[in-house]
C-alpha cells in the first residue's frame, strides 16, 4: 500500500507540474478569455487516458494504474478518470446511467462550487 501511495503521490507531483505549464503557455498564447488552458488539458488528459487503458490491458501494465491514471492523468486532470467512468458505462450499455452520470457530475460539480462559493463568502465576508 505504502508503494502504490507513493506511485500515485510522484504521478500526480508529474501531472500538477504539467498541467500548470500548460496553463502558463497557453495563456501566454491566447491570454485571458475563454479557458482554452482548462479544455486543453481535459481533452489531452481524456485521451491519454483512453490510450493507457487499452496500453495497459495489451501489455499486461496494469500495475501501472496508480502511476499513469491515478497519479500522473489525475494531477493532470480529473476529468480524464471521469471521462472514462462515463465511457465505460456507456461501453456496457448502460447508455441511461451513463447520460445520467454525465449530466449529474456536471451539474452537481458545479452547484457543489456555488454552495462552496456561497458559504466561503459568508464566512470569510
Amino acid at each position: 500500500m505504502f508503494y502504490t501511495t507513493l506511485q500515485v503521490a510522484l504521478g500526480g507531483a508529474i501531472g500538477a507540474t504539467l498541467r500548470f505549464l500548460t496553463g502558463v503557455g497557453i495563456f501566454k498564447l491566447t491570454g485571458p478569455g475563454f479557458p482554452l488552458a482548462i479544455l486543453t488539458v481535459n481533452i489531452v488528459g481524456s485521451f491519454g487516458m483512453g490510450v493507457f487503458v487499452v496500453f495497459a490491458a495489451k501489455t499486461s501494465s496494469t500495475h501501472l494504474s496508480p502511476f499513469v491514471m491515478t497519479g500522473i492523468l489525475g494531477g493532470f486532470t480529473t476529468f480524464s478518470a471521469f471521462s472514462l467512468e462515463a465511457y465505460t458505462l456507456f461501453e456496457r450499455g448502460q447508455t441511461g446511467a451513463a447520460g445520467l452520470y454525465v449530466l449529474a457530475s456536471v451539474i452537481l460539480s458545479i452547484a457543489g462550487l456555488m454552495a462552496g462559493v456561497m458559504i466561503a463568502r459568508g464566512l470569510f465576508a
